[in-house]
């Protein structure tokens, strides 16, 4: 049952885009097409749940016992970064056209807030490797599910006539503020279910 509450509490509940606001810069430059943000989820979605168990991991056998908690962000930031390059890696040699259509948004991923708020959740929230890695998975398909909507409704954007004054980021920024609203919606959800 805790594994089916941190799910939905990852995807729909406190989703990191919507609930927490984290990871909005790869969410609105990653966005304008269905397909790159796919791209960038599936990248995201590895790093998240990998990041999240490994950081636990970590956490749990060498910072905490040996008293080096003050080098958790130092560590986990490593740790990240190392998946990215394996990701960047990996992208250039089996997919050189989305590697080159996510450019420079792909190394972001270190950057993003996302990833770090997910494994430093899953620590402060108490999980174990395993509980980590599901709620890092779950943060990862929370964001992608956000990513990808969003795109979705950002190509359709394209097509409508928006007044001058909201074309580009300003209706971007309007449309996320309304999805995070929509998101709400789902807060309930664990009071209706638990």
């Amino acid at each position: 049952m805790e594994i089916i509450a941190i799910l939905l509490g990852g995807v729909l509940i406190n989703n990191l885009v919507f609930a927490q606001f984290l990871g909005l810069c790869p969410f609105v430059g990653v966005s304008k097409n269905v397909e790159m943000a796919t791209g960038m989820s599936a990248a995201v979605l590895f790093v998240m749940t990998m990041a999240a168990g490994v950081t636990a991991l970590l956490h749990s056998l060498v910072l905490d016992p040996y008293g080096l908690t003050y080098l958790e962000t130092v560590t986990f930031i490593l740790v990240i970064s190392s998946l990215v390059q394996f990701v960047e890696t990996f992208l250039r040699k089996a997919s050189p056209v989305l590697h080159r259509s996510l450019g420079i948004y792909l190394p972001l991923i270190t950057t993003n807030c996302a990833v770090m708020g997910a494994a430093l959740i899953s620590v402060r929230q108490g999980y174990g490797v395993g509980l980590s890695a599901v709620n890092g998975f779950a943060g990862a398909l929370g964001w992608s599910l956000a990513i990808i909507l969003f795109a979705g409704i950002r190509e359709r954007l394209e097509l409508a006539s928006v007044p001058e004054a909201l074309k580009g980021i300003p209706v971007a920024l309007v449309t996320t503020g309304l999805m995070a609203i929509a998101f709400l919606g789902f807060q309930g959800l664990f009071r209706f279910l638990f």
